[in-house]
């Protein structure tokens, strides 16, 4: 198995240090391992994952859904779970966001209902 210093796999995987030992203190990653120089070693998987982040990143998912998701693409060869799973969440998403999208609609038309009652009032009282 190939084993890379974190030099090496930020720059492969397009992603910073400091990404990379976030990503690990919030479980989103599993520590490189570490050898007896202290330097830790990270594998061909560790890119795999980190782009699987980013993909799921890039839906729309915050840290922590990609936290309760990630393991499932590299437990699950089908890709089913995982899938159904990040289905479910975009789902909960969308649901999410036409209740912001209504909510906007209502302050929408409350906001042009002030507007009209403004001028109305501007237009009979304003005789300057």
């Amino acid at each position: 198995m190939d084993r890379m210093r974190i030099g090496e796999l930020t720059e492969r995987a397009g992603v910073t240090q400091r990404t990379v030992r976030y990503y690990e203190s919030i479980g989103l990653l599993p520590s490189g391992e570490r050898e007896g120089n202290g330097h830790n070693y990270y594998t061909e998987e560790t890119i795999a994952r980190l782009r699987k982040i980013d993909q799921l990143k890039k839906l729309g998912l915050s840290l922590e859904e990609i936290r309760d998701v990630i393991e499932l693409y590299f437990t699950d060869p089908s890709g089913v779970q995982p899938k159904r799973k990040v289905l479910g969440l975009l789902r909960q998403h969308m649901a999410d966001t036409d209740e912001k999208l209504e909510a906007l609609g209502q302050f929408h038309a409350e906001l042009q209902s002030h507007i009209e009652r403004f001028e109305q009032w501007l237009e009979v009282n304003d005789r300057d």
